[in-house]
């Protein structure tokens, strides 16, 4: 399942679930004609807390910012 966000200088919108991020992208458009040419968005893929631990999340999220890094 993934999830779109959506910031709007202070306002935060979440929209979803989708099944694929493709739904998600697909949806963009139209969620987007509501806020301003400025607004930033991020495709999040949800993930069932109990398949992964907290330190597995830690890890997961640490190799994510040193990749982009």
């Amino acid at each position: 399942m993934y999830l779109l966000t959506v910031k709007d200088g202070l306002v935060t919108r979440h929209v979803g679930p989708y099944l694929s991020p493709k739904q998600a992208s697909d949806d963009l458009d139209r969620v987007l004609a509501s806020f301003s040419e400025r607004a930033r968005w991020q495709i999040h893929a949800l993930e069932c807390p109990k398949t992964l631990s907290f330190s597995d999340r830690i890890q997961a999220r640490d190799r994510a910012v040193s990749a982009v890094a």
